[in-house]
């Protein structure tokens, strides 16, 4: 590893207790990033912050959170803000999905995934920008979306709606803060072999379909964390799906028969 480049940075994560967002956690403490993490999973995410210790030999915090529940994201913020003062960057990586045809989704289910995967971002973004901007030192946020928010396939209408809803928020956002020298960066990858289907798609089919292309999340938050330090405007991953969304913009015909047949394996 060249050197510690999140060394005496502040970094919060949520969703940290698994998936994209516990790789990382590991990555940033090995970056030597002193962590603030949040998820509704205590027992997990106490874990997690265990292995972040023994990784840098740095304080790595931990607080219940439910992205979805404005009451549990300010009285994390709050915690955050006596636990640290001043937070660096924001890696928003929360989120669940659920794959099944539009008219079989009950309406709780669509509240729930709008609420966590949209609005969780929108809510943690609000409060820890805010502290961002008060502090006066800059800062980074960075939002995992999905190329499911750039090219949206069958039994995924829901989660293509909270994603596409993540893509122009942060959009919108990177301009607003730019000014302000607190910089944005959207996450877009495809299916990440992690827990996310144990949920999503619980008999394994989707990501079996898809294991030739499937993410390793370590890779994948290898790449997060140096966007921390080296700016991108987005991430995108794995290469054939950026390279099918850019052939979505500019022949959008072509694009539905790709999203509905090449890429539909759900």
């Amino acid at each position: 590893m060249n050197g510690k480049r999140l060394l005496g940075r502040t970094i919060l994560i949520t969703g940290a207790s698994s998936g994209i967002g516990e790789a990382v956690a590991y990555r940033a403490a090995a970056e030597g990033a002193v962590l603030l993490l949040g998820a509704r999973n205590e027992t997990a995410l106490s874990a997690v912050a265990a292995k972040c210790r023994q990784l840098s030999d740095l304080p790595a915090d931990f607080h219940k959170l439910d992205v979805g529940d404005p009451a549990s994201v300010s009285v994390f913020a709050a915690w955050a803000q006596a636990s640290a003062g001043v937070i660096d960057g924001l890696v928003n990586s929360a989120g669940f999905g659920y794959f099944a045809e539009f008219t079989k989704i009950d309406f709780e289910m669509m509240r729930k995934m709008i609420e966590v995967d949209l609005l969780g971002t929108m809510y943690m973004t609000r409060v820890i920008a805010e502290m961002m901007i008060a502090a006066g030192r800059g800062g980074h946020i960075i939002n995992v979306a999905s190329q499911a928010g750039k090219i949206a396939t069958p039994k995924s209408t829901v989660y293509s709606a909270a994603k596409f809803g993540v893509i122009g928020f942060s959009n919108a956002l990177r301009l607003e803060l730019l000014p302000l020298g607190i910089r944005v960066t959207t996450v877009n990858p495809g299916p990440v072999a992690t827990s996310f289907f144990q949920i999503a798609d619980p008999t394994g089919t989707y990501l079996n379909k898809m294991k030739g292309i499937a993410l390793d999340p370590v890779k994948l938050a290898k790449k997060i964390v140096r966007a921390l330090t080296i700016p991108r405007r987005e991430i995108n991953a794995p290469k054939i799906m950026a390279a099918a969304d850019v052939l979505y913009t500019l022949f959008p015909q072509i694009g539905d028969q790709l999203a509905g047949k090449v890429f539909n394996k759900k």
